[in-house]
């Protein structure tokens, strides 16, 4: 019979007021865990530099987590001194087309992924391995939980484990070496080995593996025999009231639209029918929500749609929540590439409760296109796909005129947080 788990200690960067998607898993874990008999202990830096603040999250910390911080030093305040608004842009995972890159950019990639490895916060290891030795010791933690990115926070993990004798939880919510702004980082072959042998030492000593998509499973699965469990990031009940829907028909995106995530396939089909249905064009609007690069908004006023776009830039998660609720039709984009059909983007799960159809847009074999099947939420399409996209968003348009644009979702529940926390819960007690 497995011991029962009463005490788990989560090391974790992003927590509230940062903003983004990166806060939500585990701010929604540690909302449930209490339910199942469990103390959530929050471990986060004292001083962190977050790139997106939300103060509104900070209402939705639970009441029963204990939060322990350490300070940090953060490489990112020095670069600020020289370049303020690219380290902001780098911090937050904008990194601009190499092409359009300026000395300031290529030299502050560099650094990045070259002297700070695996990422800017390894500085906070051996403090915060010398604080939690005694700590865990002290208020005997039955697991310990590192999620990442930042990835330096697995080698927090991979000394306590060594020091306490603790058993240990990797939790990615995004892939290590294969994510995609991972060759943007410029990096030298004797970093890039680095990283790589970090990773794997990680996935090899780590008592048990969590992924948010199957394709980082199997990924990881060639790289280690320890169990890994796939726990997707899901939804939760949101205290909004139900929105009437906006007037005009709107094609809402929520979220960052970087340099490489910019679908010239949708803008040309919208260009095409604004040409071909006066009506369209006197009715289409593009909501942009979250931030967005400039090379996007260069191909707005390339396919002549800059009129057509309200750009709300960061909004906080609740507003962000109520805009897509009020869209007519949400879309979901993610970069053309082979190494992001692992990517199930957190907003995704959001989506599917907001009962409005979503477009997504990604490569072929994507792991959130099975989702949108599965759930009868949306349709995906590949980036060849574009006269099959252009017929679905001429047919969205005639239910929206006739006031009859909906969808009918099924099998919504597996991916509720509590139901989510669940399955963690019943993961942990098997290691």
């Amino acid at each position: 019979m497995q011991p029962t788990i009463k005490k788990i200690l989560i090391v974790t960067y992003y927590w509230p007021p940062a903003g983004g998607p990166g806060v939500q898993r585990w701010l929604k874990f540690v909302k449930y865990l209490p339910d199942f008999g469990i103390q959530p202990i929050v471990y986060i830096p004292e001083n962190p530099t977050y790139p997106i603040v939300d103060e509104q999250l900070v209402a939705e910390v639970s009441k029963d987590v204990i939060i322990v911080k350490q300070k940090i030093k953060e490489p990112y305040r020095l670069a600020a001194f020289f370049s303020k608004k690219n380290t902001q842009k780098i911090s937050s995972g904008i990194i601009p087309n190499k092409k359009k890159q300026g000395f300031m950019e290529r030299l502050l990639l560099w650094v990045r992924g070259n002297l700070f490895i695996p990422d800017a916060r390894v500085l906070w290891v051996k403090p915060s391995v010398a604080f939690l030795e005694t700590y865990m010791k002290e208020h005997s933690i039955d697991v310990l939980i590192t999620t990442g990115p930042p990835h330096s926070l697995h080698l927090i993990g991979l000394a306590l484990q060594e020091k306490v004798g603790v058993k240990w939880v990797a939790d990615f919510r995004d892939p290590w070496t294969t994510i995609g702004y991972h060759k943007d980082l410029n990096l030298s072959p004797k970093a890039e080995q680095k990283h790589k042998q970090l990773e794997r030492t990680v996935l090899q000593k780590a008592d048990l593996i969590l992924v948010t998509s199957p394709t980082t499973q199997k990924e990881f699965q060639a790289i280690t025999l320890q169990p890994i469990e796939v726990i997707t990031n899901g939804y939760d009940t949101e205290k909004i009231d139900k929105q009437p829907l906006d007037e005009k028909f709107t094609l809402a995106h929520i979220g960052s639209l970087l340099s490489e995530r910019n679908p010239k396939i949708l803008w040309k089909v919208l260009q095409e029918l604004c040409n071909e249905y006066p009506q369209f064009k006197a009715d289409f609007q593009l909501k942009l929500i979250g931030k967005v690069s400039q090379e996007v908004l260069d191909s707005l006023q390339e396919f002549h749609l800059i009129d057509h776009l309200t750009n709300l830039g960061y909004l906080s998660h609740l507003e962000a929540v109520t805009e897509q609720r009020k869209s007519q039709v949400l879309l979901l984009i993610e970069i053309d590439r082979l190494d992001t059909r692992c990517i199930i983007p957190g907003k995704l799960f959001e989506y599917l409760v907001s009962e409005r159809p979503i477009i997504g847009i990604g490569p072929k074999d994507s792991d959130f296109a099975t989702i949108l099947k599965e759930t009868n939420t949306g349709v995906f399409f590949e980036y060849a796909e574009q006269e099959r996209l252009k017929a679905l968003l001429l047919s969205y348009y005639h239910l929206y005129l006739e006031k009859n644009l909906k969808v009918n979702p099924v099998g919504l529940q597996q991916y509720s947080r509590k139901s989510l926390t669940e399955k963690l819960v019943q993961t942990i007690q098997k290691i």
